[in-house]
């Protein structure tokens, strides 16, 4: 393997000019630093990326803790986030928190000990006390998707609040009247949004949501299965079941097909957060689709900047609803699987205001 002393010596340099060029020094000469270059490329150096990190205090690696990754929310969350992280020279190492705050925190603690330059967190509850207290001493960090409310970090995120009141406008408009919701969890920002967010539609058109119509899930599948099985059991079962993210969708998907019933001609069904396989189902399913990898780019842009000592600033961007057939649609022609949809990314001072 090629050393630092083969390359100067290829490329008729001193180590420090070498050096110099592979941290991209602004006192190298233009033919120095072309000789150098070519002089890499044709032994196939490679810097020991641990004795650079010792040098500089930087190891050129992002952490990303994301909330559970079979999610295909996250997965492809986190596929935009290595991708961006790659084009701006920075490598990331993910951990999966699996809903489960002390996971979570598990690997924040092993990503700090591990030098990482900055930090990228889903937040699995509304207050983990080894995230802020990283926060509050300085730890280059940004929350994506879910924040900590009170925590001075950079948020980036989608709003859906519009999303669900064109959902809600959408099933009125279908002639839908007893509409029901599996809400995540109440201590997370995600959950406690979209819930809100449905009851303020459901009360704008006029339609009543009872307790009971209010179904508590945890983001996952098994708690989508289980409440649906509870609204199917009620004396009036709700002619739709809107889920609030896509696990609980395909749980209640199952417990509606395991009473031998079908979606729409019996029940109605929606999720928040669209996926790739909703295209695939029996019939497709209505969602609420967010702009996932933008959400991703954006987070991993605002961190550099924070790493690098530029102003990061939050970003929210608009989910948008996905018309299919799951909630007696007429017959259309499908669209295309969820993928980039155009939206501009716009800084939301606001949110470090009143989220952060």
């Amino acid at each position: 393997m090629a050393s630092i002393k083969d390359v100067a010596a290829e490329a008729g340099v001193s180590v420090a000019t070498v050096s110099r060029v592979l941290n991209d020094h602004p006192s190298v000469s233009e033919d120095a630093r072309t000789r150098v270059l070519a002089a890499v490329e044709a032994l196939g150096y490679r810097p020991n990326a641990v004795a650079r990190s010792l040098r500089t205090d930087q190891t050129r690696t992002l952490g990303l803790v994301i909330s559970d990754v079979l999610n295909p929310y996250f997965t492809e969350l986190a596929r935009s986030v290595e991708e961006e992280a790659r084009a701006l020279g920075y490598s990331v190492i993910i951990g999966n928190a699996d809903e489960r705050p002390d996971l979570q925190d598990h690997h924040v603690r092993t990503l700090l000990d591990r030098r990482i330059d900055g930090l990228l967190v889903s937040p699995t509850d509304g207050g983990s006390p080894l995230i802020v207290d990283a926060a509050r001493a300085g730890t280059p960090m940004v929350f994506v998707d879910r924040w900590i409310p009170g925590v001075d970090v950079p948020v980036v995120r989608s709003d859906g609040r519009a999303a669900v009141r064109d959902l809600v406008a959408h099933l009125h408009g279908l002639g839908h009247r007893r509409l029901a919701i599996i809400a995540g969890p109440a201590a997370t920002t995600t959950g406690s949004e979209r819930v809100e967010a449905f009851r303020a539609a459901m009360a704008e058109y006029g339609l009543p949501l009872p307790d009971a119509y209010i179904g508590q899930g945890d983001f996952q599948a098994e708690s989508g299965r289980r409440v649906t099985e509870g609204f199917l059991d009620l004396p009036e079962p709700p002619g739709v079941v809107f889920a609030a993210d896509n696990l609980m969708a395909l749980g209640a998907l199952d417990a509606v097909r395991a009473r031998g019933l079908r979606v729409p001609q019996d029940i109605a069904l929606a999720a928040f957060d669209d996926i790739r396989w909703f295209v695939h189902t029996d019939p497709p399913i209505t969602a609420i689709a967010q702009p996932t990898g933008e959400l991703g780019r954006a987070a991993v842009r605002a961190l550099v900047d924070r790493i690098e000592g530029r102003p990061p600033q939050s970003v929210t961007l608009p989910a948008r609803l996905v018309v299919r057939r799951s909630c007696g649609e007429p017959a259309h022609r499908e669209p295309p699987a969820p993928e980039e949809f155009p939206a501009s990314v716009e800084p939301s001072p606001a949110m470090n205001r009143s989220q952060t």
